[in-house]
Order: C-alpha cells, then sequence, then structure tokens
C-alpha cells in the first residue's frame, strides 16, 4: 500500500502495514516509536530500507493520472512524499496523536510552510515574544512585505492574548518551552481562547519532543518541531515536521508540494530509526538536566538557573502540568554579564560551542551574540536575554563530569 504525507495515521499513513497501525495505537510511546514502520517489501528485510529515489514509476498511462489528480495514494515524486519520509510522518502523528503531517527539510521550513500555507496578505497573528530568533526574523522581515501584522504577547502575560486578537487573526502561534528562555504558557488556556475566537493554536514543541508533551492533548491545532535537535539527537541531519488535524495539513502538503522544502528520503531514514531511542534519550536528558540545574542553584557566580522543573522557576506549575519531565535544556545567568559569559564558554574544556541543541553531546550557546543577535538589545531584554544569559543542552555524558566542567568554568 502506498499514501500521500495527508492521509490520515488512521488510515495507515506512511504504507505501515495496516494490521501493525491498528495495533500501534494501542500501545505506549516506546513501542510505537520503535515498531512502527513500513510495509516490508518482497525481500522480507526486518529493518525498514532506504528509497534513495527521485521518482516512481506506474504501469499505466491510467495510474499516472489518477495519482496526480489524487485519486489514488501512489507514490509519485520524492518532493512530494517518499516511503522513508511517510514512515517518519507516521510514526510522528502517532506519538503526538495527531491525523496527520508533513515532513520538511527543517525546523524552519515547516514554521515557514505553515504559516504560508494559512496566511495571505491583510491577515494577523498572535505569538509569544519569546520566538527562535528565526521565527522573530520571519515576523519583522518578511510578513511586511506580503502586509500580514503580528501582535506579540509576554508569555508572563498570557491572560492578555484576548486583547490583541482582531478580525483578520488567523492563528495563535507559542512555543513553550521557549528558546532561549525556557519559559512555560499554559496550553488549555490558550486553546480555550482560540476556540472562542474560532481561530488556530499553532505550538513548537521542540524543546519537550512528543515524549514530554503532546499540545494536542490540550487544544492545539497543529504542532511543530525541528527534527534536527532531538529526534535526531546526535547533530547528524537536518529536518523539520508539522503535525495535526488532517484538513490543515493537506493544504500545508500542496503548498510545500509545490514550493519544494521537502525533507530527503536519507535524513527521514535516520530521523525515523532515531524515534526508536528517543524515549530512552529523554529520560537521560531530564535525569542529567534536573541534576545539573539543582547543584547549580545558588551558586555565587550566577544570578539565576533556570529549569522547569526546578520549584524556584516561575512556571513550575504549568511545567508540572503539561510535561513528562523537565526536558534537556537550563539556562544559566552569569553575574558579570557579556564578559562574565565569554570567559565562562572559553573555559569549558569538555563541553562545546555550538548553536545546536539536544545533542547527546552536551552543547553551550550564548543567544545575545548568536542565534538572536538580531534582535535589539530592548527585544532581547524583553524576552529574557540577557547579556550574561547562556542555554545549555544537557548530554547523555555522566552528569557528574557535565557538571565538573560547568563548575570548574565558574571558577
Amino acid at each position: 500500500m502506498r499514501t500521500n504525507s495527508a492521509t490520515s495515521a488512521k488510515n495507515a499513513q506512511g504504507s505501515l502495514r495496516l494490521e501493525q497501525n491498528n495495533i500501534m495505537e494501542n500501545k505506549q510511546f516506546e513501542t510505537q516509536a520503535i515498531r512502527a514502520q513500513l510495509e516490508r517489501t518482497d525481500y522480507n528485510e526486518h529493518s525498514a530500507p532506504l528509497f534513495l529515489t527521485s521518482s516512481f514509476v506506474f504501469d499505466t498511462a491510467e495510474e499516472m493520472r489518477a495519482a496526480f489528480n489524487e485519486e489514488s495514494d501512489d507514490f509519485i515524486y520524492s518532493r512530494y512524499v517518499n516511503p522513508n519520509t511517510s514512515e517518519f510522518i507516521n510514526k510522528v502523528c502517532l506519538l503526538e496523536g495527531a491525523e496527520a503531517g508533513f515532513a520538511t527539510a527543517t525546523g524552519m521550513a515547516a514554521i515557514f510552510t505553515t504559516f504560508m500555507s494559512i496566511l495571505k496578505s491583510g491577515d494577523h497573528v498572535v505569538s509569544c515574544s519569546s520566538v527562535f530568533g528565526a521565527t522573530h526574523a520571519v515576523f519583522t522581515k518578511y510578513f511586511p512585505k506580503w502586509n500580514i501584522s503580528y501582535s506579540y504577547f509576554n508569555t508572563n502575560n498570557a491572560n492578555e492574548i484576548e486583547k490583541l486578537i482582531k478580525p483578520e487573526t488567523k492563528f495563535i502561534y507559542l512555543e513553550t518551552p521557549t528558546n532561549p528562555a525556557i519559559e512555560l504558557i499554559d496550553l488549555e488556556l490558550v486553546a480555550a481562547v482560540a476556540k472562542k475566537h474560532n481561530i488556530l493554536l499553532i505550538v513548537d514543541n521542540c524543546f519537550a519532543t512528543p515524549y514530554l508533551q503532546n499540545p494536542i492533548k490540550y487544544g492545539a491545532d497543529l504542532v511543530i518541531h525541528s527534527a534536527t535537535k532531538y529526534m535526531d539527537g546526535q547533530g547528524r541531519v537536518l529536518g523539520g515536521i508539522v503535525v495535526g488535524k488532517k484538513e490543515l495539513v493537506h493544504d500545508i502538503y500542496l503548498f510545500g508540494r509545490l514550493t519544494g522544502p521537502s525533507m530527503s528520503p536519507f535524513n527521514a531514514w535516520v530521523l525515523s530509526k532515531s524515534l526508536e531511542t528517543l524515549a530512552l534519550r529523554m529520560d537521560r536528558h531530564c535525569e542529567n538536566a534536573l541534576y545539573v540545574a539543582q547543584k547549580l542553584e545558588g551558586h555565587a557566580l550566577l544570578e539565576n538557573v533556570s529549569y522547569p522543573f526546578l520549584p524556584s522557576h516561575p512556571h513550575h506549575a504549568i511545567a508540572k502540568k503539561h510535561m513528562k519531565a523537565g526536558g534537556g535544556i537550563i539556562t544559566l545567568t552569569l553575574k558579570g554579564g557579556y564578559e562574565a559569559a565569554k570567559q565562562f564558554l572559553d573555559k569549558l574544556q569538555m563541553i562545546k560551542i555550538s548553536p545546536n541543541l539536544g545533542d547527546a553531546r552536551s552543547i553551550v550557546t550564548h543567544p545575545a551574540s548568536s542565534t538572536h543577535c538580531k534582535l535589539s538589545e530592548e527585544e532581547r531584554l524583553k524576552v529574557g536575554i540577557t547579556p550574561g544569559l547562556i542555554r545549555v543542552s544537557i548530554g547523555l555524558e555522566n552528569k557528574e563530569d557535565i557538571l565538573n566542567d560547568l563548575l570548574q568554568a565558574l571558577k
């Protein structure tokens, strides 16, 4: 059986064996991530093969006509969908509780493709102000070109969202936890507002992953991931995905089919394999991050240690409500601003400086001078990005080794 990316997960999206897919819906997260896979070929392979092909053949002219007119679910061209991307999509749909999905080349491709498939000139968007730097650039630099407006709300004032909604507002967009400030937003509260005004709720769930948080459960219409991060988990490939309601994803699929932000079969194959260990990895990320955060909290050279599962976190109650555990990211705010942060980064020995996160290897980033450098100082301060803020992506190394490297860099 072959299918396109806009097919419902409940209808064997991604060429899953139908009987296996029905069984998978009743299994736990870890089992779904491992056991949901492509229908076996005539070679009866145990592990799903890699389909490195740009296109697919048809036995008759009528088969091709039907496929291009969406009257059949035959594969056509790997820019549209490929068996490997289908398997990856189906897994994420199962893990997020979504009806359908579309896989893209990067996380930003997933965000932009989603935005552009929904918005038109004259529309308006409400978004949390604490978003990834590239997402902020889309709002501020490119939306005005198409006469699309936006309004930001502070994550600490989510109750004010309703005041920002206009007749032309199409959706509310948010990250939770946010990047890099690790702020959280009550999804049920925002979903209720979106439903009241008949607009969509779109959630970037990258930091939490489907293992720790399922926004659809709380009312989200679409969920976006940068698969480059925790889904891969080893810093190897780029990828993105959006999952959610079937009718919305179908429009996203059609836009992506025409404009070409599609995920490669190889990357999809890698990411699908990586999902098999996501639960194991996230358990270790969370264990290590909580341990390090607890040990560093109150350090004389730190103004603040932020981690969702620390009781001191301002959104601790929301984190406990929505998330299975606190995730793998902590932030450290050094006393002394940028100079102190720079010295700290340069003194690290094992942990490396990189803009990525979610890797097996611990990584540090200085957002003010890197991922969010295009924001003005005023804009950065509004979303909690101070000159002394360091984002630490806690890896899978021994937690004592991670902690000791951070401690020696603080001396």
